[in-house]
């Protein structure tokens, strides 16, 4: 008979990406997380969710653009609601330059983190696809400081 011990495995450290209407900037900074997730083999180390606090009816016309140039589909995506146990149940809760205050007063056990991003809705070919770019590069840094 063989002793042997298994360490006890942590659970995975849970993202949301958080905005309003859950239709532009935080569809793209999820699905940059899961390419992220995906590459770099992080399915033990992290839980992703999305969500809106009003969540709107469809992702952006504009965003579903944009991310196509880069090989991301979200034409499919629907906007969901996050919920008050989405963010108690997170360890880091992703703002993208709007609060999910209305949600949650009372806060969250997790750290919160605004990136201040502007909103992506009605804007031109061009800006979204640098506010794209700017959100690409904010979830590398962040899977960057977060991964083991």
């Amino acid at each position: 008979m063989s002793d042997t011990t298994t360490e006890p495995t942590a659970e995975p450290t849970r993202i949301g990406f958080v905005c309003v209407q859950n239709a532009g900037r935080s569809q793209m900074a999820y699905a940059f997380a899961q390419r992220e997730h995906a590459e770099r083999g992080l399915a033990d180390q992290f839980d992703l969710l999305t969500g809106g606090t009003r969540p709107a009816e469809h992702v952006h016309p504009e965003v579903v653009d944009a991310m196509a140039e880069v090989g991301i589909d979200l034409a499919d995506r629907t906007p969901r609601e996050v919920t008050v146990d989405d963010l108690r149940a997170s360890d880091y809760v992703i703002t993208m330059g709007c609060s999910a205050e209305d949600v949650c007063p009372a806060g969250w056990g997790g750290e919160s983190r605004d990136w201040g991003l502007d909103d992506p809705d009605g804007r031109s070919p061009e800006a979204v696809a640098e506010i794209r770019d700017e959100i690409q590069r904010r979830v590398a840094a962040l899977f960057d400081e977060l991964a083991d």
